[in-house]
Parts: structure tokens; sequence; C-alpha cells
């Protein structure tokens, strides 16, 4: 675990490689509980089989705003149990976003003695007061805190940080030393670079990689929270191999490669169904159902209640057909 001094010298060394954000199984009626079977086999698979360094826990993929304060710290401890036990270097990031200070407090806090490596705090969902009260916000949590602590600007917040509020919130609160930038606008992301130069910042249009970042610094080498074991399988691990081109800065090989291997061509043909509900087109979601139903197509385990708690609706067959059409035509699943 990284303390809020140590932060951001850690930060520049141990946020490397790909960081699955982990689904929550649901069992049982309307899905009221959990099945940590199948959540162990996840987190096993991910960081055991898949070999991937980071994880990422009760974020928007696991539909943390569905769960209990109690569900979310078990999940983080299970999370922390099965991936230490598969590799002793995982990096644990867990995200403890909530709808009050205190309620974020205290998950920090059972992070922080959990064994969690990192924090990592959403805008905030509520009516947030812009830049100024999302300051107030991670300072309340900082003050009352020793652990190395992430910004997560998504819209699905309601509210995005504009890079001056990002840099400033890097300036007054030591332990912020990362930040996933969700909203989709990279020049954005180059602006924060420019007024906040050593903080770590993963720009979810991974573009961006392509045109040379990490190359410049502007952005570092992690994938801070996604969902890469929907996108490759032991047997053919083809976003690994992806990203360690990027990495090595052979770029172009890059982009062949992300070609020929069906993978540029999946991420058209799965369409919007991970994060976009036709019913609110024009607001970003996290589709619990929809990342379940593309794990179990990879056969992994979702538990026997496959839909997301409420809010969120039931996929639709049309996504189904949709998400089963691209695993065949990208090969991760016979034809």
């Amino acid at each position: 675990m990284a303390t809020a001094k140590e932060a951001r010298e850690w930060a520049r060394t141990n946020l490397r490689g790909i960081g699955n954000s982990l689904y929550t199984p649901f069992c049982g009626n309307d899905g009221d509980d959990i099945d940590w079977d199948a959540y162990r086999t996840l987190v096993r698979y991910c960081v055991g089989e898949l070999h991937h360094p980071m994880l990422w826990c009760t974020s928007g993929i696991a539909e943390f705003w569905s769960l209990t304060m109690d569900e979310r710290k078990r999940l983080l401890e299970v999370a922390i149990e099965e991936g230490r036990a598969a590799d002793p270097n995982v990096v644990v990031q867990a995200c403890t976003a909530a709808m009050s200070a205190k309620d974020c407090l205290e998950l920090t806090l059972h992070a922080q003695e959990a064994g969690a490596d990192i924090v990592y705090i959403q805008t905030p969902m509520m009516e947030a007061h812009g830049g100024e009260g999302v300051l107030k916000f991670f300072k309340y949590v900082a003050e009352r805190t020793d652990i190395a602590l992430g910004m997560f600007n998504s819209p699905s917040s309601g509210y995005v940080l504009t890079p001056a509020e990002s840099a400033r919130i890097y300036e007054e609160v030591p332990a912020v030393c990362a930040t996933k930038e969700g909203a989709f606008r990279p020049m954005a992301s180059r602006l924060l670079h420019d007024l906040a130069p050593d903080l770590t910042i993963w720009e979810c249009d991974t573009t961006v990689y392509r045109a040379g970042w990490l190359r410049a610094g502007i952005v570092g080498p992690a994938q801070l929270g996604t969902s890469g074991y929907l996108y490759e399988t032991p047997q053919h691990p083809v976003l690994s191999e992806y990203w360690e081109l990027i990495w090595s800065d052979k770029l172009s090989e890059a982009m062949d490669y992300a070609e020929k291997s069906g993978m540029d061509q999946f991420g058209v043909d799965i369409r919007s169904w991970f994060t976009c509900y036709p019913g609110r087109a024009d607001y970003f979601t996290h589709w619990g159902g929809a990342f379940k139903y593309a794990a179990s197509v990879l056969g992994l385990p979702i538990g026997s209640y496959p839909h997301s708690r409420p809010p969120q609706a039931e996929l639709p067959q049309e996504a189904k057909d949709t998400i089963d059409a691209a695993y065949r035509r990208y090969g991760l699943v016979g034809a």
C-alpha cells in the first residue's frame, strides 16, 4: 500500500499494465445476493490465468450504486485475498465513490486497512458545487486517511472536472497521484498534463497511445480500470500483446497488430452496449448486464441472476445477439 506521502513516487513506478474492473455476479431472488464463488473465480482468472497485474474493485462495472456498504467491503476483501494468492504483487485499486463524504471516508479507511494499494474517488454523483465542491470532498477524505488517492473523472457522475479543477485538486491534496480520465476528451487530458506534469493520467480515448502520448510522457503505462478480460483469453492474449507493443513504443506494429488480430473490428462490432442504454442515449453508463453477458459468452461465471440490480434495465435480445456475433467474428469463441 502507498501512503499519502509516498503516493506520487509510488504511482510512477507501480501503475503499469492492464487493470481489470471486476463485475459483481448476482444470485438469489431478484439478485439480492452475491455469488461469491463466481467472484472468486473471476479474480483468479484475471490475475492467475490472464496474468494481468492490476485489479480495479467496486467501481462502475461492479455497479457500486446497487451494493450495500458491507457488500462493497467484502468484495474488496475477497479480491485482495484471491488476487494476492494468485500474484502477491498484484496492484489492487479500490473505488470508494459514494453519495456522501462520510460513506466515502468509511470505504476509504476500510480499503486502507484491508490492504488496497490505492483508492480512486469518482467525481461525486450528488449535487456537487463544481470543482470547488469536488476539492472539498477530496480534502475531507484525504485529511482523515493515509493512502494514495486517484481521481476518476467520469461523465456518468453528471459533472466532469475541467483540467484546471483537476490540477487544483492535485496541487492541494498531496495524496492524489493519478487520474482515470473517462470523458473521452483527449485535449483536456493534454492540458491537464501541462498543468500537472507529474500526475499519472489514463486517457480512456486509447487512440492517444497510438499517437505517441506515452512516449511524450503525457499519459502513463497503465489501463486504470478497464474490462481487459473481455477482450482476450489465455489461449489468445490479443489485448496483452497489443499493449506490450504500445508500451515498447512499437506504434506502427501495434496498429498493424490491432487490425490483423481483429481487435479493432471487435471494437466496432460490439457497438456501444457496454456504455449506452438506448432509452437514454445521451448518457454514459456502465451497463453491468452487458459486461456480464459478454463474460458469459467467454465462459466466465456471472451468477444465477444475470441482470443488473436496479436502477439499471435488463439487457435486450438485440444486445445479446450483437455481442454473440462480435465474439464469433473476433475468434474468441467458436464460429
